[in-house]
């Protein structure tokens, strides 16, 4: 069984509903034990925004990832931009040696760092349903990068 730390950002209508899709498939894949996505995971008592709610988000957010077996990536981004704080996630799971899943659906090209970086490309947030978290078979990203 798996547990798996979704990066991704949720700061628009369009990218809460591509999360929430993501976080209904994970929750059906019965290879996946638990998972964590930042977009529910606030501090009680904190206000978003002030210097504390950072620290201990920042700290939260890390923890999390070094407790996951694997870290879901999602980069579809606004005009071929990544967003950073996900960009860091991804970038401090595969410095950590965690096996990054990709989740890719919008038809853009893909930032080269990301695609080196990945251990497997999905197109479809559908696909993470029946991902195979216990073996994690490889697939990589063939397409542009910049």
């Amino acid at each position: 069984m798996t547990n798996v730390y979704l990066a991704g950002p949720f700061f628009d209508d369009e990218q809460i509903s591509r999360i929430e899709r993501v976080e209904q498939a994970l929750a059906a894949n019965p290879r996946v034990t638990s998972f964590f996505s930042p977009r529910k995971g606030e501090i009680p008592g904190l206000t978003m925004g002030t210097p504390e709610w950072a620290t201990e988000t920042f700290k939260m957010d890390v923890a999390q990832i070094d407790h996951a077996d694997v870290v879901v990536g999602l980069v579809d981004f606004v005009d071929d931009q990544v967003d950073s704080g996900t960009a860091f996630e991804i970038g401090y799971a595969f410095h950590s040696r965690k096996p990054v899943v990709i989740l890719h659906e919008k038809d853009t090209i893909l930032n080269l760092m990301i695609a080196e970086g990945l251990h497997a490309y999905l197109r479809e947030a559908e696909a993470l349903a029946a991902y195979d978290f216990s073996t994690l078979p490889e697939s990589h990203y063939h397409g542009k990068v910049i």
